[in-house]
């Protein structure tokens, strides 16, 4: 964390490794476009958490997002995960607020997953360091 990249959309997968607060997470990184969204079932066994990302300067998406979200969280594989979702590209002038995300994401309405918005911004990593750690504190949780 800290060092801030260029990136393309991914196609297929990358895995990272990140350490917080004394936990190291192995990160799937999946691609989000239609074609592949198939392929995350394969993703779930094993896992302990979804990042799920926003793109928060498209409103005319959020429905899409929150209908693929509601679907990955139906997989049984998933029952215990823990949910963080960051509200990306909160510099731009028209991104909806973490608020916003929420709601049209029916966020609240999830019982089965501890969760948590996090507005960020991935081009200069802002947000992206509470949300590794509220995540890392939940993990903790979960393991004792």
């Amino acid at each position: 964390m800290g060092d801030v990249v260029q990136t393309t959309p991914t196609i297929g997968f990358n895995v990272e490794t990140v350490s917080r607060k004394n936990v190291t997470f192995s990160v799937w990184d999946v691609g989000g476009q239609d074609q592949i969204r198939g392929l995350w079932r394969h993703y779930f066994l094993n896992t302990q958490a979804v990042i799920f990302v926003v793109d928060s300067n498209d409103a005319a998406r959020l429905k899409e997002a929150r209908d693929e979200l509601w679907k990955v969280l139906e997989s049984p594989e998933l029952a215990d995960a823990v949910l963080l979702i960051f509200a990306n590209k909160q510099d731009l002038p028209n991104a909806l607020n973490g608020e916003e995300i929420t709601n049209g994401l029916d966020i609240k309405k999830i019982e089965k997953h501890p969760w948590h918005v996090q507005p960020a911004c991935a081009t200069t990593g802002e947000g992206l360091d509470d949300g590794f750690d509220w995540l890392a504190d939940r993990i903790k949780e979960a393991a004792t």
